[in-house]
């Protein structure tokens, strides 16, 4: 059923403004995206940059203990603004929202609606409710309302997308508050997976990130153990795709067929991101990881016997509690053994609602602070090594963006998801964001690639997309066509009265 709701407008004149602030995973990026196209479809319009918005969106992470301190922080500082400015909006959603529900508004009193995961849809509405009653609304749902991959979404790329393939999560480890945040995991049927794929493709995207908890147990709920495979082959075979990545998966549950699929469909990339948490069995077994350090070993030799080329990329927590100097050793002969292009590394922190939570045997910070520097120093010294090895080797990029002030270079990622940085030599054509460039890499840094020695231009779709958008923003959309800002899946939107 269709919502009628009151065009929004902060003057006669002008509709009212919207920045969305993001904290955490890719999963939330897409999700700010998915609210970003609600406030359009609801008549809102996103703020200039120098502006200060009329509303403000934090769509917000409880994954790692600052995150708290970020959103508090940041919402006091905007306390004056809302002083002098009564109209001046703030909504906050997202995983704290949902974790800490009417307590924000207890902190934070100025704040004006407080919505869960499972309700983004609600944000215009509560927004409304909240100017009209002059009062906060908090609105956290216990289930899913809408799947967010059927909202309308405002696209931050026009070469780029992200298809969420299911949210939610039904693991357990000790460590983590998202499933009690996200739910119990809930799959995409695939032919609407595949329709909005088809979509973006309409649109000019040529790569797209299935995203997901734990994409690979995608069909357990429709009880098909090999879906995840067949819909990477599915998706692969989408005419004009061009590159297909996923994160993240879970070792305990990534399975032989899904090596096959990305070996065998050439949309797919030669990429993994595998989670491995601690090289210690023992805290593996703590965390209810379930999994364990040869099993994790067996998956990159399998994935690089069959794709020889693959930048396999991980997570790491230090200190979880319990963990010996023991323990942590096992960690760098992991890390030393998988030869992981780049690691994100974390310094546990208690997380309320969490079992780790309330377990003896906390590592002090200061032996947490020492461990994870000793980690961080040799990983960057193995992706430094890793990345000095493709010295020599053309690579496709596809480009993001182009020069600015801060950097002379084009900026773009290779097919194995690596940061290049490309020179321009004098005269050379000038690539759009959403073209490829093939380069050779000239230097290797820690983080990125150097490819100083020319290049060759692919034009694609996505830069065509780009240069619509461009003009689009300029006033003078190109006849019969879409900027490619937002995507809208014929979903039921909210209508506005003018």
């Amino acid at each position: 059923m269709t919502e009628l709701i009151d065009a929004p407008t902060s003057t006669e004149s002008s509709p009212r403004s919207y920045e969305v602030k993001t904290y955490g995973c890719q999963m939330n990026v897409h999700d700010s995206e998915r609210l970003s196209g609600l406030l359009d479809d609801a008549g809102y319009v996103p703020a200039d940059a120098d502006d200060q918005a009329d509303v403000i969106v934090f769509n917000t992470c409880a994954v790692r203990e600052n995150a708290d301190n970020r959103l508090y922080g940041n919402l006091g500082q905007l306390a004056h603004v809302k002083e002098r400015n009564p109209d001046f909006q703030i909504a906050v959603g997202g995983c704290m929202a949902q974790k800490d529900r009417d307590t924000i508004v207890k902190k934070a009193p100025w704040v004006d609606v407080v919505f869960g995961t499972h309700n983004m849809g609600s944000l215009p509405a509560l927004l409304e409710r909240a100017r009209h009653n002059q009062e906060a609304q908090v609105e956290i749902l216990e289930s899913l309302d809408v799947f967010p991959s059927t909202l309308p979404s405002r696209r931050e790329s026009q070469h780029s997308g992200w298809v969420s393939i299911s949210v939610g999560c039904n693991n357990s480890c000790t460590f983590c508050i998202v499933p009690s945040l996200r739910g119990k995991e809930k799959d995409r049927r695939p032919g609407d997976i595949l329709a909005e794929v088809e979509a973006l493709v309409a649109d000019g995207v040529v790569e797209v990130t299935l995203l997901g908890q734990n994409v690979n147990s995608y069909g357990s709920e429709f009880r098909d153990k090999g879906a995840f495979a067949k819909l990477l082959r599915a998706v692969g075979k989408v005419e004009a795709i061009e590159r297909v990545r996923f994160t993240s998966p879970h070792p305990a549950s990534f399975s032989d067929d899904v090596i096959d699929a990305m070996a065998e469909t050439p949309a797919v990339m030669p990429q993994l991101h595998m989670p491995l948490q601690s090289g210690s069995d023992s805290i593996l077994k703590s965390m209810r990881r379930s999994y364990r350090t040869s099993r994790f070993m067996r998956i990159l030799d399998s994935v690089r016997e069959k794709i020889p080329n693959a930048a396999i990329t991980t997570d790491i927590i230090v200190g979880f509690p319990g963990e010996t100097e023991e323990d942590f050793l096992g960690t760098m002969d992991i890390v030393r053994r998988a030869r992981f292009s780049q690691a994100f590394t974390f310094q546990y922190s208690i997380r309320p609602g969490t079992p780790a939570a309330t377990m003896d045997d906390q590592v002090p910070k200061h032996i947490v602070q020492e461990r994870f520097e000793r980690l961080t120093a040799l990983q960057d010294e193995i992706s430094w090594e890793e990345n000095t090895a493709q010295i020599g080797r053309e690579v496709e990029v596809l480009v993001t963006t182009r020069p600015h002030d801060d950097s002379p270079r084009l900026t773009g990622r290779s097919a194995d998801n690596r940061l290049v940085h490309v020179g321009i030599p004098d005269g050379e054509q000038m690539p759009r964001p959403g073209d490829f460039v093939t380069a050779t890499v000239t230097d290797a840094k820690p983080f990125f690639l150097l490819a100083d020695s020319g290049y060759s231009v692919r034009p694609s779709r996505a830069g065509d997309a780009y240069d619509r958008a461009q003009a689009d923003s300029c006033g003078t959309p190109t006849s019969g066509q879409t900027s490619g800002a937002s995507t809208n899946l014929g979903m039921p939107t909210i209508r506005t009265r003018r």
